[in-house]
């Protein structure tokens, strides 16, 4: 079944459901291990999904981010989960940024279940970029979400060519920005620019 076929059941799974998800776990369960599996990762296998992944940093011992998604038994991907009643920020992925550091992921989401956030450390190497560079939500998939998260599926997955691509993204959402700020307030520049 095509990627974009298995988001469409579980964006529908998402709306009916999202208002009884009100913990972590009922959001991990009904809504991140089916995103999970519709990239084609098994969670059931503890060796490519590692549920509670440890990460011990400095004095802190035992904390967990809730998922690591292994490829040739190195971490590719970290995962954090909130309820999905719960609005993301970044004090949500302190976790994050702190086992980003003492792994080998270079990737790294945040997510509540219908809003997934990815981040990388194409700013500065192996220190998790304040920002996402990639963020969809579940209750609104666009084409464009769906050419990007192909490449995170299993089948596909070539961490350079993510990286890459995140800069890619990055760099594109700064333009539109500026863009934005233009068409807003434009400045003497860009009006003389344009005229």
């Amino acid at each position: 079944m095509e990627l974009n076929i298995r988001l469409a059941e579980l964006q529908k799974r998402t709306i009916e459901h999202r208002e009884v998800l009100l913990t972590e776990e009922a959001a991990k369960t009904a809504l991140v291990m089916p995103f999970l599996q519709s990239l084609g990762y098994d969670v059931f296998n503890p060796s490519e999904v590692v549920p509670e992944f440890t990460a011990d940093v400095g004095t802190k011992k035992g904390e967990k981010v809730d998922y690591a998604i292994c490829a040739g038994g190195k971490v590719s991907i970290l995962i954090e989960c909130k309820p999905s009643s719960v609005q993301l920020n970044v004090n949500h992925a302190g976790q994050l940024f702190r086992y980003f550091s003492v792994t080998d992921a270079r990737l790294a989401v945040l997510t509540n279940g219908v809003v997934y956030q990815f981040y990388s450390d194409i700013e500065r190497p192996n220190k998790m970029d304040d920002k996402p560079f990639f963020t969809f939500t579940m209750d609104a998939i666009k084409p464009g979400d769906i050419r990007t998260l192909e490449k995170f599926t299993k089948a596909a997955f070539d961490i350079d060519k993510i990286v890459q691509e995140a800069g890619n993204l990055k760099t594109q959402s700064l333009i539109r920005l500026e863009l934005e700020k233009e068409f807003a307030e434009p400045s003497d520049e860009f009006v003389r620019m344009m005229a």
